[in-house]
């Protein structure tokens, strides 16, 4: 049986995750706490609102209503990468050669190793932002589609498009789709080699969680009573096939997905607190936590894939431990 350490905090966690082995957890209020032989914390935003691993696990990178964009390692030390003072940073993701992409306003800017920065304006606000599998390539989430842009290059965008409010994006594992949710409750789909649209509709409520399994053959959403599953596995990704629906509890609402990082299973956690991890070859499920005391809004395994830090919207966070 999988034995869980709870961790009760003050406020709506944006990120729970690992750096290194060490689990980290970071809160909307501008603090970031780990535990390391105890319970640690640092104050590093005023208001925190987006946070992400970089790829190879060693920092957490955060962004804040104050305009920063901080680097935070392992044991706790911190390093101020970039300042937009009177800004907000809307999104953040980490990328290959320790680049970092970031949103506020319109723009879209990606922080090179080195501190140099390049910027790309949309004619929208950015919502969402991704890093390519490899290379500098990002895309941006806007109102009516998304836009891909090379660090580095003068080459015009790659407009993406398609009619409404695009909020998150996200590229698959081998470069080859681009992914996007929206507000009309669906996700939409690119396929970058000809443009083909895929779109995933018939979610009751939004989409605001996404995971792709380890090797990309499947993506996992939240918005449902189950974790809608599509397969990516042929060329035409999930057109004319049928998603799974994992984990159905009732009534109960999925509220976030995060897919295993060597095995085609997928923890699914819900409104009510509880977590559940289902297996994607037969469906066989396995509760991990019964309830809790607010939906779950964030979930990362460790490295191995036998921890997975957990975090909610009222601060009810943990650690839930499957080598028992």
């Amino acid at each position: 049986m999988p034995t869980i350490a709870p961790l009760d905090l003050d406020g709506h966690c944006i990120a729970a995750t690992f750096i290194g082995t060490v689990p980290f957890f970071a809160l909307a209020e501008g603090s970031v706490i780990w535990l390391d032989h105890g319970k640690k914390e640092v104050i590093i935003h005023d208001g925190l609102l987006c946070a992400a691993r970089d790829g190879q696990g060693r920092w957490l990178l955060t962004g804040g209503e104050d305009g920063k964009i901080v680097r935070t390692s392992a044991d706790g030390r911190t390093e101020t990468l970039a300042e937009n003072p009177g800004k907000w940073i809307n999104c953040i993701a980490a990328g290959p050669e320790d680049a970092v992409a970031f949103s506020t306003g319109r723009s879209s800017v990606v922080r090179n190793a080195d501190g140099s920065l390049t910027e790309f304006q949309e004619q929208r606000t950015v919502e969402g932002i991704a890093f390519a599998p490899k290379g500098l390539r990002i895309a941006a989430a806007r109102y009516d589609g998304v836009s891909l842009h090379w660090a580095g290059l003068q080459a015009p965008a790659v407009d993406l498009e398609w009619k409404g409010a695009h909020t998150q994006v996200i590229f698959s594992p081998d470069g080859k789709y681009v992914v996007s949710s929206m507000q009309e409750n669906a996700l939409h789909g690119w396929r970058l080699d000809d443009g083909r649209h895929m779109r995933m509709a018939g979610y009751p409520s939004k989409v605001r969680s996404m995971s792709w399994s380890a090797k990309g053959k499947w993506l996992a959403s939240s918005g449902a009573p189950a974790a809608i599953v599509w397969p990516f596995s042929g060329k035409d990704g999930p057109m004319g096939k049928k998603p799974l629906q994992l984990g159905t509890r009732g009534d109960a609402a999925v509220t976030c997905v995060a897919c295993h990082p060597t095995d085609d299973v997928v923890a699914i956690g819900y409104a009510d607190g509880a977590i559940l991890a289902a297996r994607l070859s037969d469906s066989k499920e396995a509760m991990l936590r019964h309830d809790g005391k607010g939906a779950i809004s964030t979930m990362q395994w460790d490295g191995k894939g036998v921890q997975l830090a957990f975090g909610a919207e009222t601060g009810d966070c943990g650690i839930i431990d499957l080598t028992a």
